[in-house]
């Protein structure tokens, strides 16, 4: 079938961390024989940050990596709706877009003759929780439901009236590129990936990240953006290194040359929206790296806690943690390879397009679900 997607961006990964699992949605339904035009905002602020600090370059390399991501960048002013969904049968509308584009969706939904299309907003952040006003700006009154990344989050939209139907879609890994690299040799204890953001997680960084690595003397390294100069200069008092900005297909390469890696959650999702990992454990346990998370609550049973991954209670247990890993090889790989088989026999983007296809089946979409195209998810290198 023929399936729109309007998204912030799928080009830009600097900040936006949706962009990872979308561009493997699109590239399961493509290979499955799907149709997918995706859009994104020609403005996009992720795409605009990431051209001013590094150029036109890695909008070149992810369509290399990408080869069936190929965005139609937009103008919402001059953004024809008649010749964007002509054909369409499910069309998907981000949360991270302009109020704006998402009444005009809904609006065409109802006033075009032909538009027999289903109509769904995903919804992928805490802002339902943490800035429900903001969220009242969208008027849901014309779709047909809600993908919500957790369960609280679908029982919000229901419990306050935002939508008349939702359904649970958690995020997942791109198996494709998210794989061991097996070739590849630790150069180093410990590597984190993610964005400082907000002051969100401030406090949760020092004590399971920057405090752990420098009271080991672990060699360290960090990767992500908007990091305000005190956070710099924390990590370089720890002996951390911050290499800023890495392209997140790249992320495997980063998780193979380190031993161990962490996930510390921002506070939302911890505080308000338990059961929602967000996309880094999946990505990291897909790599097979041993994974020591910060407190959250998998209150609605994605892994097994112990087993996939460690949890870490407070600074000094996760130093326990870490050391434990780093001091027995085979604890860290029995772990990893846990983690990894949680991941290909659940949560791959190819289980996401299947619930996916389901929830347009169930909403009256004339479904044609060929066998899944073959993926490398037990590819090792």
């Amino acid at each position: 079938m023929r399936i729109a997607l309007f998204c912030h961006s799928l080009l830009s990964d600097w900040n936006h961390g949706n962009a990872h699992f979308l561009r493997g949605v699109v590239t399961e339904l493509a290979e499955r024989g799907h149709e997918v035009r995706a859009f994104e905002p020609r403005d996009a602020w992720s795409l605009q940050n990431l051209v001013a600090d590094h150029g036109e370059a890695p909008l070149r390399e992810v369509r290399e990596v990408y080869p069936r991501v190929d965005p139609i960048r937009y103008d919402l002013a001059s953004l024809d709706l008649d010749e964007a969904l002509d054909g369409t049968s499910l069309v998907i509308v981000h949360e991270w877009s302009e109020p704006e584009l998402v009444a005009r969706v809904g609006a065409h939904r109802t006033r075009a003759a032909r538009a027999s299309y289903r109509l769904l907003f995903h919804d992928t952040h805490h802002r339902s929780v943490t800035d429900p006003g903001a969220m009242a700006r969208y008027d849901l009154t014309r779709y047909d439901g809600v993908l919500a990344f957790g369960r609280v989050i679908r029982d919000l939209y229901l419990a306050r009236r935002w939508a008349r139907r939702a359904f649970v879609w958690h995020e997942a890994a791109d198996v494709r590129v998210f794989r061991p690299r097996r070739g590849a040799r630790p150069e180093r204890d410990l590597v984190w990936i993610g964005n400082w953001g907000d002051e969100e997680r401030t406090r949760e960084l020092d004590a399971f990240l920057i405090g752990p690595a420098r009271d080991l003397g672990l060699s360290a390294r960090v990767h992500g953006v908007r990091y305000p100069d005190h956070a710099r200069a924390a990590l370089d008092a720890a002996g951390i290194e911050h290499r800023g900005w890495l392209p997140n297909y790249r992320a495997p390469e980063a998780f193979a040359r380190a031993r161990v890696t962490v996930h510390v959650p921002r506070r939302p999702y911890v505080a308000s929206l338990p059961g929602i990992p967000t996309i880094r454990p999946f990505e990291a346990m897909a790599c097979a790296i041993p994974l020591v998370c910060s407190p959250w609550s998998d209150a609605e049973g994605l892994f097994s806690p112990g087993r996939d991954y460690l949890v870490a209670r407070d600074g000094d247990e996760m130093k326990r943690r870490l050391a434990a890993l780093l001091a027995e090889p085979a604890l860290a790989t029995e772990l990893a390879e846990r983690g990894r088989a949680t991941i290909l026999a659940r949560h791959t983007c190819a289980h996401r397009v299947d619930e996916l296809l389901a929830i347009a089946a169930e909403l009256g979409v004339e479904v044609d679900r060929p066998a899944p195209a073959v993926t490398p998810q037990r590819a090792t290198s």
